[in-house]
């Protein structure tokens, strides 16, 4: 029986995290089924995704603090990507 997923998208970056951590654990220990892994890796992706824009858009806003608070603007753009797409 297909397992339903979670909304993901109002998760918090920390709960985000811890879900996919122990997502990579059931997938590393192998003891799903086909079907269920597959979900579940799914799911995974869907939670990295959040995790990477969350941390992109603090990136965002630490830099901006930064500007502001020395009046200047020097950027240097941290745009993190899922590695080998």
């Amino acid at each position: 029986m297909k397992k339903k997923q979670e909304d993901t998208t109002s998760v918090a970056f920390e709960e985000a995290l811890a879900k996919l951590e122990l997502i990579v654990k059931e997938l590393e220990n192998g003891d799903l089924a086909l079907e269920e892994a597959l979900d579940r890796f799914a799911e995974g992706m869907k939670l990295s995704q959040i995790c990477l824009a969350r941390l992109n858009n603090a990136d965002r806003v630490i830099d901006k603090i930064l500007r502001e608070e020395k009046k200047t603007i020097v950027e240097y753009p941290l745009e993190l990507e899922e590695a080998d797409k």
